[in-house]
């Protein structure tokens, strides 16, 4: 039987308030709390709490032989301590033993084509987060929309990690099929 890696990820940017010209000087709040709160405690309820029981009770039916790995990004994790059922959810799946948790940039950003020290704060910020919510220090490293370059797998191998996630795509790929592990140069 072949094996699947199952990859969330799981996103929620904090919500600005739309300002205007008018706005300048008026010490108007940047985020809109309500609308951050309305669009996370709608995604809550329909996404994040009964997916993660579905994933709970397939880890259970297939005896652990079910897993799947995922990457939160920092800004929603912080938003989510607002949340404790939520986090237990998702400490509930890692207790298995059969779920993975990516490393990624805190605030899901492309941050390593800007800033290579922003970059690695960015990193360790999320890691520290991972390692206080979940007691878990990740292995593995996902960029922002799966983005990657060799210069990059090098950076992220000196930061300590064992593997990188990158996209599938044809253009680079060429005849090389997506479904392998692959050592970049």
């Amino acid at each position: 039987m072949p094996s699947v890696c199952f990859y969330l990820h799981i996103h929620q940017p904090f919500r600005t308030n739309k300002f205007s010209i008018f706005d300048i000087g008026k010490n108007k709040p940047w985020f809109d709390d309500q609308k951050n709160k309305k669009y996370l405690e709608r995604i809550i309820r329909k996404s994040y709490l009964p997916t993660n029981q579905i994933l709970l009770d397939l880890i259970e039916k297939t005896k652990g032989k079910f897993k799947v790995s995922f990457s939160i990004s920092g800004v929603l994790l912080e938003q989510l301590e607002h949340y404790p059922e939520v986090i237990k959810s998702f400490q509930d799946l890692i207790k298995t033993g059969c779920v993975e948790l990516l490393s990624e940039t805190y605030h899901h950003s492309l941050a390593y084509l800007y800033s290579k020290k922003e970059f690695k704060e960015q990193v360790k910020e999320h890691k520290k987060i991972i390692k206080r919510l979940f007691n878990y220090t990740p292995k593995v490293f996902r960029n922002t929309e799966l983005m990657f370059n060799n210069e990059m797998a090098g950076f992220v191998e000196k930061m300590g990690y064992k593997a990188i996630l990158a996209e599938g795509w044809d253009p680079i790929l060429d005849w090389r099929s997506p479904n392998f592990v692959y050592q970049p140069k």
